[in-house]
């Protein structure tokens, strides 16, 4: 059984949020042109690892994980989350990923491109569809162009826009494509893998989203759990239940089984989903 205190998850949210309003007030303060092309890089790089944490914390209010025992507050921090990382609309948001759990790989999953076999750019661009809106992307313009105020145009290219659309690249590769776009496996309701990715790399990937059968098995365990989810089950994914994909120098290492009924009860910690 897999449990936490029921304050980790808000506190975790609190530091990824206290975590992007600190790197964008400190950068947007920061001249571009006094950093090397490593240090801007690393910049870069940090404010898109802390946008896709924002889209994490907005997740995981939607499966109410934040705060269990008050779901106003869970989900205002959720919509809160969702509104810094892309004007996004969290209800709409929220909607369309409990579809996804549950019809996930089917005509109904709205994260799924069901279109015969496309491409990733095609599916990208699906994906985006389902979450871009015209009042949207007024509203993150205007943001924007605030932030060009006070800082800017070129600042807010590079700590603002550019990371949102890596961050974006980052949760459609990690928590969608790579782990949807295989053949269902025979009895396998999840229609989902999982990266075999060891857990300091599985965090910088998306926090873990990585472990995606996980996540579909197992949808009330916080970002932060699902490492030990897939450490309970002894690691070997293959034996154990979890389909996992591996990068192709580590392709070679494991062989593919059919798809098992995992062993182990449900963890309970916290609702299921909503």
């Amino acid at each position: 059984m897999i449990g936490t205190p029921p304050s980790k998850g808000i506190l975790l949210a609190a530091a990824i949020l206290g975590a992007w309003g600190i790197s964008l007030v400190a950068l947007l303060a920061q001249d571009p042109a006094q950093l090397s092309p490593g240090l801007l890089l690393l910049a870069v790089l940090l404010r898109s690892l802390c946008q896709t944490g924002l889209f994490i914390v907005g997740h995981d209010a939607m499966h109410g994980l934040l705060l269990p025992a008050h779901a106003g507050w869970n989900h205002r921090f959720g919509a809160l989350a969702l509104a810094l990382y892309g004007a996004l609309p969290y209800e709409l948001c929220r909607r369309n990923h409990l579809r996804h759990h549950g019809a996930p790989g089917t005509d109904q999953d709205p994260d799924f491109c069901a279109e015969g076999a496309p491409s990733p750019v095609a599916w990208y661009v699906r994906f985006l569809r389902g979450y871009l809106s015209v009042p949207q992307m007024l509203l993150l313009l205007s943001g924007w162009g605030l932030l060009a105020v006070v800082a800017t145009p070129g600042q807010v290219l590079l700590f603002c826009t550019v990371p949102l659309l890596l961050s974006s690249l980052q949760l459609f590769v990690v928590g969608t494509y790579l782990p949807h776009r295989q053949q269902p496996q025979p009895g396998d309701p999840h229609h989902a893998i999982s990266l075999d990715l060891p857990e300091w790399a599985s965090l910088l990937a998306c926090f873990h989203f990585g472990y995606h059968w996980e996540h579909h098995a197992y949808p009330q365990l916080a970002w932060h759990q699902l490492p030990l989810s897939r450490r309970s089950r002894g690691g070997d994914c293959y034996a154990v239940g979890s389909p996992s994909w591996k990068p192709h120098w580590l392709a070679g290492r494991t062989k593919n089984r059919q798809w098992q009924e995992p062993p182990l009860p449900l963890p309970t910690t916290g609702p299921l989903m909503g």
